[in-house]
């Protein structure tokens, strides 16, 4: 299964990094594939592609905040999560979404 996850705070400093080395741990021990966006005070980095996009399974949102071109997930299978959710257990958080796929 191929993961997309965007991660973004409102401030844009620690915890969109943080929930963002979270998810690609979890994703790790779960032998999961997953890029990571992050959309934070220094811009967007790491962005994902039009072709990451049309190969994903799924796209998961870890904000709090409206995030930047979402318009971009039109047609994706969604999943929209607190980024506190995901420092708290960000495996828990992908096996339920990808359970749920």
């Amino acid at each position: 299964m191929k993961i997309l996850a965007v991660t973004a705070c409102p401030t844009g400093i620690a915890h969109t990094y943080m929930a963002a080395e979270a998810l690609q741990k979890a994703a790790d021990k779960l032998g999961l594939k997953i890029k990571v966006e992050t959309q934070g005070a220094m811009g967007l980095e790491n962005v994902l592609t039009a072709r990451d996009i049309a190969c994903a399974d799924l796209v998961l949102i870890a904000s709090d905040i409206d995030i930047e071109q979402k318009e971009r997930f039109a047609g994706c299978t969604l999943r929209q999560v607190s980024l506190e959710s995901v420092l708290l257990d960000a495996a828990a958080v992908l096996k339920t979404a990808t359970a749920t796929r």
